[in-house]
C-alpha cells in the first residue's frame, strides 16, 4: 500500500444539520400485508466447525431476501426446495403469492458442507447464482418482475471449488464482447494461523467472458484476495477495472511465486534505504548533526554551505548527502563543522530564535533520525502529567482536569480496529487509494442506482452519512449525497439490531431486531400545524418522525430490504409488506 493516495471523505456541509432535535414517536398506522410462503426459506444453521465471528457475519447474519434494484419493489429469496422465488408488488391489496421463476438443479440436502444460496442482479437481464456448493451459475433472466416475459436460462456453470457465496456482480461490455465480473466470499481454514481464530477469508474476483463464436461463456481472470476479517462491504466497479472494499484488516491479493520474489527485493532495497543519512539533536540554543563518513573520506573531500535558512553537505562529487530548507533560521557565521576520532562529522548550527523547539532539520527531508536527550524526555512527559493519573478523575475541580472516561456513553465507544476503504486497481493489483475509516463505523449498504456502484452508510458523529462511489471521476471518487440525522447515535441504542437499510430517494432509513420489531426513521417534513420549542419559545418548523411496527411472527428475521415505498421483511414462513410511503 505504499505507492497508494490516502484520501478522505468530505462532507457536505449543506446536508448536515446541527439544530435536529430528535426523532419525535408517531403512533400513525402503518399498513402491514403478510404472505404465508408455500415452503419454508432456505435458511442453513451454522455448523459446529464454523464458530467464529467471521462465519457469523458471513453466513449468520446473511440476508436471504434479495432485491432486484433494476425492477421496482421485486423481491426474490430461495425457498428449501431449491426453488427462486419472486415476489413483484404494483398494488399492494392485490398481493400474489411468490411464483417460482428458477429451480436449481443440485439437491440442496444431499450436501453436508454448503453454505446457503445466493444471489446477484448483474443487470436488468443478467443474474449471477450459487447454490452454496461450490457451483456458480449464470442465468440469462429476460426482462425481470414479468411473467410473461421473464424466463430464466442457464448460459453457464462451473464448479469453483469450496462453497462460497456471491458478494457482488456486475455486467460490461469491452472489446466488443459482454463479460460479466463477480466477487465470491469464502471463509477458509488457515493451517498457518496459530495465533488468531485460524481462519483467513478470501474474495475470488472471477471475470467470464462470451466465446468470440458465441457459443456460451467461459472464465478467463480469476484473482484472489486474502484478508483476517469479513469484508462490510465488497463491490466492483460498474466497468470492470476496479475493486472497492470496506473491511477493519487489509486484504491483498495471493501473487505468484515470481511476483513475489519480485515483491521481496523492492522490499529489500526499501529496507535498506530507511536507514538514516544523518542524526539530529537539539538543545534551546543550538542543533547538532551527526554523519558516519566512508573510510576513505578527507577534510579536503567536504563541502558544507551554511545560509541563514539552508544547509547543503556534499561528499566529493558525489549529489548532496543533506540539502534543503532549514526548519528554521540560524546564525550561518556561527555554524561550525568537525571530524570526530570515531571518523564522523559533527556539524553544529545555532538557532536565531532561542527556545525554539524544531520538529524537523530540513523541511520535508525524512532520511534523517533524530535523537531526544534524555533530560527532553522527561521534560516532556511533565508537561504531558495533567492528562494521565493513576486515579479516575482524580481531581476534576483544577485547571486541567484530565479526561473522564465515565462520562463517555457506551455507543460512543471505538471499535478496536479502524476499519479502511481500499481501491484496488484490476490490472496492477494494488491499492490504488486508501481512507483510513477510523471511528466512522460502517453501517449498511443500498443501491440508489442500479447502473453506479452500491453507496454505504457511515457513522459521522452522531449522523449517518450516505456515500456514492465514483470509479470514473479520480476527483470525486466518493461523493455524499444524503445524510440520516442523529441515526448513527439512535442504531448504537439497539442491542438486538439485525439488519438496516434506507430508501433508494432516502426518504427514510430502517433497522430490524432479530424478532418482530421494525423501527422507521423519517427524514424531518414540514408540520401541518402550529408547534413551539418551549425551552427556546420558537415555533418548529419541521419534525422527524419515528414509527415502529410490531410484526405477527415468533420466526426470527432472515431478510430485510427497503423500496422507495414499503419495507420487505422475511421470516422463515412469511414475506412482510409494511407500507412506509404512498405512491405519489
Amino acid at each position: 500500500m505504499a505507492g497508494a493516495a490516502h484520501c478522505s471523505l468530505q462532507a457536505k456541509r449543506l446536508l448536515l444539520d446541527p439544530k435536529f432535535e430528535g426523532y419525535k414517536l408517531s403512533l400513525e398506522p402503518l399498513a402491514c400485508y403478510q404472505l404465508g410462503l408455500d415452503a419454508a426459506v432456505a435458511e442453513v444453521q451454522l455448523r459446529d466447525d464454523q464458530y467464529t465471528l467471521d462465519h457469523m457475519r458471513a453466513f449468520g447474519m446473511y440476508n436471504y431476501l434479495h432485491l432486484d434494484s433494476w425492477y421496482q419493489d421485486n423481491v426474490y429469496y430461495v425457498d428449501q426446495f431449491g426453488r427462486v422465488m419472486n415476489l413483484s408488488v404494483t398494488l399492494d391489496t392485490a398481493l400474489q403469492k411468490p411464483r417460482e421463476v428458477f429451480r436449481l438443479p443440485t439437491d440442496l440436502a444431499a450436501c453436508d458442507n454448503r453454505l446457503c444460496a445466493s444471489m446477484h442482479f448483474s443487470s436488468s437481464t443478467w443474474v449471477t447464482l450459487s447454490d452454496g456448493t461450490g457451483r456458480l451459475y449464470l442465468i440469462k433472466s429476460g426482462k425481470r418482475g414479468n411473467s410473461a416475459s421473464e424466463k430464466w436460462e442457464i448460459v453457464f456453470n462451473e464448479e469453483l471449488g469450496s462453497p462460497f457465496i456471491v458478494a457482488h456482480s456486475v455486467s460490461f461490455v469491452k472489446s466488443d464482447a459482454h463479460s460479466l465480473a463477480v466477487l465470491l466470499l469464502r471463509v477458509e481454514k488457515d493451517e498457518l494461523d496459530t495465533k488468531g481464530s485460524g481462519f483467513h477469508v478470501t474474495l475470488e474476483w472471477v471475470t467470464i467472458a462470451g466465446r468470440e463464436d458465441d457459443h456460451g461463456y467461459e472464465i478467463i481472470k480469476r484473482r484472489v484476495l486474502q484478508g483476517k476479517s469479513v469484508p462490510h462491504y465488497a463491490a466492483i466497479e460498474p466497468s470492470g477495472d476496479g475493486l472497492m472494499i470496506v473491511s477493519h484488516k487489509p486484504f491483498t491479493f495471493m501473487q505468484s511465486e515470481s511476483d513475489e520474489l519480485e515483491e521481496n527485493d523492492e522490499v529489500k532495497v526499501s529496507n535498506e534505504k530507511k536507514d538514516p543519512l544523518y542524526y539530529w539533536q537539539q538543545t534551546e540554543d543550538d542543533v547538532t548533526i551527526t554523519v558516519h563518513l566512508p573510510q576513505d573520506i578527507t577534510k579536503d573531500d567536504i563541502k558544507i554551505r551554511f545560509s541563514p535558512d539552508n544547509i547543503c553537505v556534499t561528499l566529493k562529487d558525489q549529489p548532496p548527502l543533506m540539502e534543503g530548507k532549514l526548519y528554521s533560521s540560524v546564525d550561518h557565521e556561527s555554524c561550525t563543522w568537525v571530524i570526530r576520532e570515531d571518523k564522523s562529522l559533527e556539524i553544529s548550527l545555532i538557532k536565531k530564535n532561542e527556545g525554539s523547539r524544531w520538529p524537523e532539520l530540513i523541511v520535508g527531508d525524512t532520511r534523517g533520525e533524530f535523537i531526544m536527550d534524555p533530560s527532553q524526555c522527561s521534560e516532556i512527559a511533565e508537561s504531558l502529567m495533567h492528562l494521565t493519573s493513576e486515579v479516575m478523575n482524580p481531581n476534576p475541580e483544577k485547571e486541567k482536569p484530565p479526561c473522564n472516561a465515565q462520562e463517555l456513553e457506551e455507543c460512543d465507544a471505538f471499535l478496536e480496529d479502524g476499519a479502511s476503504l481500499c481501491r484496488f486497481d484490476g490490472n496492477t493489483l494494488k491499492v490504488t487509494h486508501i481512507i483510513n475509516l477510523g471511528s466512522n463505523q460502517y453501517l449498511f449498504s443500498v443501491v440508489v442506482n442500479p447502473k453506479e456502484m452500491p453507496c454505504f452508510c457511515l457513522r459521522h458523529d452522531v449522523d449517518a452519512l450516505l456515500w456514492q462511489p465514483h470509479s470514473d471521476q479520480p476527483e470525486n471518487m466518493w461523493e455524499h449525497i444524503a445524510t440520516f440525522n442523529a441515526l448513527g447515535y439512535v442504531q448504537a441504542s439497539k442491542q438486538d439490531k439485525k439488519f438496516m437499510a434506507c430508501a433508494p430517494d432516502y426518504s427514510y432509513a430502517a433497522l430490524c431486531e432479530c424478532l418482530r420489531r421494525v423501527f422507521i426513521y423519517r427524514q424531518p417534513t414540514p408540520l401541518a400545524t402550529v408547534l413551539y420549542n418551549r425551552k427556546e419559545g420558537r415555533q418548529v418548523g419541521q419534525v422527524a418522525k419515528q414509527l415502529v411496527a410490531t410484526l405477527e411472527a415468533n420466526d426470527p428475521i432472515l431478510g430485510f430490504q427497503a423500496t422507495t415505498e414499503r419495507l420487505f421483511v422475511l421470516t422463515t414462513k412469511t414475506l412482510f409488506l409494511i407500507k412506509v410511503n404512498s405512491g405519489n
